[in-house]
């Protein structure tokens, strides 16, 4: 089997992908290691300030509210204070989140407004069957785009995004997709026998991995509610949020089913560029505490109840992040070159500083896993008091990909972040 090919399982209109395994590597990819991915996640409004950011430095930081989800990973992650894009406050500007630029502005760059992920798509290129792959809930928060200037539109429609890694239905396999939904089957069902022949060829390793990437695909297959329901929906013509919940499908268990599938992408190498957005209409009143719209909660007028419901909203936007780097760090990669989290760098945060100024300054930023040795939470301001631009992190993380680059739009340097 090549080692720079995919292995796939056929059934049933499917194609299942293959995690890497340590008997399908060469001995020039096993020297390398496992290829190095990319997930960002993105929010319009930024955070509460005084809820996200930690309240002291350094790598024991004590965890704010928001960020409490995440402390599990307190030593493969860092929390920039005082980061931004040096930009006017205002809504419109938090499309500059990954290019540090408006598209208004963006000749005067060499970069244009591509974003951070693009160009990391750009340097993956062929490698890969998807350069990048985006998933939302409804509209997003325009956080991705094109050399050419263009936005790159998340998949709306957790079942899009599904045919779309996995499927390619047409009609024919739609009607057998169908037909095996009716029997309560699954994709894994159709492979099992391929399954069983794979695993008297490899070793204990192999053997143990594959058995934990069935468990991982079927906990997928069951985040996705009511598949057979979804088949036939091309194109919605109403709210997708009102839609998925008509048929027993919660805000939870649907972000859940991106994160999974976006997951497995990367862990089988259909992909090593991935994004998440958190739309401004997305409705979280499912989420415990939560009465008013997202953006209504971003204007409290600092009233303790709905700044409260604020809080519950980017808790739980961190706490989706949290599973989903739990279930990256379970996959261990070939060889024993670290987890899956180990080789995913994931960045979160906003181009929006806090909604409810509508501040464009102290950027909420996260950097986690990806190898790097972290730092905990940072006062980025130099001894002048000036805040870091974000760019300097991006340049970082370009490098961290082998783009042997020193500048990335606004970047006056690049952020101390070494790697092991």
């Amino acid at each position: 089997m090549n080692s720079n090919r995919r292995a796939f399982l056929k059934g049933m209109g499917g194609a299942l992908a293959l995690p890497m395994l340590e008997s399908h590597l060469g001995a020039a990819a096993a020297k390398a290691g496992p290829p190095l991915r990319f997930l960002v996640v993105g929010n319009p409004f930024g955070a509460h300030p005084m809820h996200f950011f930690p309240k002291d430095f350094g790598k024991d930081f004590s965890f704010s509210p928001t960020l409490r989800p995440l402390a599990w990973l307190r030593d493969r992650l860092t929390v920039l204070s005082h980061t931004d894009h040096n930009m006017v406050s205002g809504h419109g500007r938090e499309i500059s989140f990954l290019s540090g630029v408006l598209p208004t502005d963006a000749q005067a760059f060499p970069e244009k407004n591509m974003s951070l992920d693009q160009l990391i798509a750009r340097h993956v290129g062929s490698k890969v069957r998807f350069d990048s792959v985006g998933a939302s809930l409804g509209s997003g928060i325009r956080m991705s785009w094109t050399a050419n200037g263009v936005e790159k539109l998340p998949f709306f429609d957790p079942q899009k995004l599904f045919d779309h890694l996995f499927l390619n239905l047409t009609p024919q396999e739609k009607a057998a997709r169908r037909d095996l939904l009716e029997r309560d089957g699954s994709i894994l069902d159709t492979v099992g026998d391929q399954f069983k022949g794979i695993l008297k060829t490899v070793g204990a390793n192999d053997r143990e991995r594959l058995d934990q990437f069935q468990t991982s695909v079927r906990e997928l297959e069951t985040t996705l509610a009511n598949r057979k329901g979804w088949l036939g929906r091309d194109k919605p013509t109403i709210d997708v949020s009102e839609q998925l919940g008509r048929i027993d499908a919660t805000i939870e268990n649907r972000y859940d089913a991106i994160f999974d599938m976006l997951g497995y992408a990367l862990e089988t190498d259909l992909t090593r560029v991935a994004s998440v957005e958190f739309p401004a209409a997305l409705k979280y009143t499912e989420v415990d505490g939560v009465t008013r719209s997202y953006h209504g909660c971003t204007h409290n007028g600092k009233r303790e109840d709905v700044t409260a419901e604020l809080v519950a909203i980017e808790t739980f936007q961190i706490a989706r992040l949290s599973r989903c780097l739990r279930k990256l760090d379970a996959v261990k990669e070939p060889g024993g070159q670290g987890s899956l989290l180990d080789n995913t760098i994931v960045l979160y945060g906003s181009g929006m500083g806090y909604g409810g100024t509508h501040s464009n300054r102290d950027l909420p930023i996260l950097v986690a896993g990806g190898g790097f040795r972290h730092r905990g939470h940072v006062d980025t301001r130099s001894s002048t008091g000036a805040h870091l631009p974000l760019c300097n992190l991006f340049v970082t993380l370009m490098q961290r990909f082998g783009i042997e680059r020193d500048k990335f739009n606004t970047s006056t340097g690049a952020f101390e972040l070494p790697h092991a």
